[in-house]
């Protein structure tokens, strides 16, 4: 283990506690790089609702993954041989997940995703141990495609990375968007220079760009193509538009609608609880990723508080039940462990000084996701 793994371990079982703790979470997350701000708001929402609860039965050890498949299986291998972790969590990305999450179901251990969560861990490769509370990766996509149909596009140009998530972000989109595409186009994972993708979109035809370039490729292609001139209305999911991003991109992202199962003004007690307590911890406003997070250890907690995870199956009944506040209100689990939630549209906005979303519409009621028949548990 790391020195800073250690450090965050020791300080975490001081909070729980003196005593062993009865549950071992091991959390894979991205904590350096260009990523980072995503694994962080992970990590702090997902330790918001440990303290909240006050358990001493919890424990969690938390590595950084540095966005890099190898690095997240030697880690996985680590937590489950030698630090015998009852629960994984805390994947960000999907090409790490698709590492991982596999190998690690396999091994008789459960993994609750807080974000990522690919099309083949929802169709044929599920798992009974595999639960994802963020959603499928396709969902904010389809709803952006939702969106863009009833805004009237009619020739939309759509780019996203060459990785799993990429490639879920296009399908998703396309199964709801009913115009033509100008053009369809695949980036590499981790780009910042995205001129050459401007000055095609600049001579497709377009009447609009939806794009999906999460983390510091977001960034990069929202101020350069601010900056190109290309006068098109731009569409997205919200991790484009997450509230650490905005504040890097700027007024290059106002006005723009974009896709979230939630959003900091989403009417809920629940939400506004998490939402005013985490601003007083953490001094910033709550991203997706952080309410991804909370939500994630709320509904360990309430699993937790049933069964033990070494009782599978009373463990799994008690996960698939949801009884937990969920801060996007209404949460339930369709027949694959994926999550049947609203989708709703934002738009970027300033209050003061502080670039946010503001919800603006629904675009999808009660969405489950696209493979559920295909998963055979």
């Amino acid at each position: 283990m790391t020195m800073k793994s250690l450090l965050l371990s020791a300080a975490l079982t001081t909070l729980a506690g003196a005593a062993l703790a009865d549950v071992k979470v091991g959390m894979i997350t991205t904590l350096s790089g260009g990523g980072a701000s995503l694994g962080i708001d992970t990590r702090d929402g997902f330790m918001l609702a440990i303290e909240q609860a006050g358990r001493d039965d919890v424990e969690v050890v938390i590595e950084d993954d540095q966005q890099k498949p190898d690095v997240a299986v030697q880690i996985a291998d680590k937590m489950i041989q030698s630090e015998k972790v009852d629960i994984l969590t805390g994947i960000v990305w999907s090409n790490l997940a698709m590492a991982v999450v596999p190998s690690a179901v396999a091994q008789g251990k459960f993994y609750l995703s807080t974000n990522a969560a690919p099309a083949q861990l929802a169709g044929k490769g599920c798992n009974q141990n595999y639960f994802s509370v963020s959603y499928q990766n396709d969902n904010l996509h389809e709803a952006a495609g939702a969106y863009a149909t009833s805004a009237g596009y009619k020739n939309t140009y759509i780019l996203a990375p060459n990785y799993p998530a990429g490639k879920d972000s296009l399908n998703g989109f396309k199964r709801f968007y009913k115009g033509a595409l100008a053009g369809e186009l695949y980036t590499e994972l981790g780009q910042t220079d995205y001129a050459a993708e401007i000055a095609q979109i600049r001579a497709a035809g377009a009447d609009s760009v939806f794009f999906f370039l999460p983390g510091g490729m977001g960034i990069s292609f929202l101020k350069q193509y601010a900056d190109s001139g290309v006068d098109l209305p731009l569409i997205g999911p919200a991790f484009s538009f997450d509230q650490n991003i905005l504040q890097a991109v700027g007024d290059a992202a106002l006005g723009v609608k974009n896709t979230s199962q939630w959003s900091k003004d989403l009417d809920s007690p629940a939400n506004a609880a998490f939402v005013e307590s985490y601003l007083a911890k953490y001094d910033r406003l709550p991203s997706l990723y952080a309410a991804q997070g909370f939500d994630t250890a709320n509904l360990m907690l309430s699993a937790l508080d049933k069964a033990e995870p070494t009782d599978a199956d009373a463990f799994r009944a008690a996960l698939m039940a949801a009884d937990f506040d969920s801060v996007r209100g209404e949460f339930s689990f369709a027949a694959n462990h994926h999550p049947i939630q609203d989708i709703y549209v934002r738009e970027v906005i300033k209050e003061g000084d502080v670039y946010t979303n503001k919800l603006v519409a629904t675009a999808m009621e009660d969405r489950s996701n696209a493979y559920v028949d295909e998963c055979k548990m």
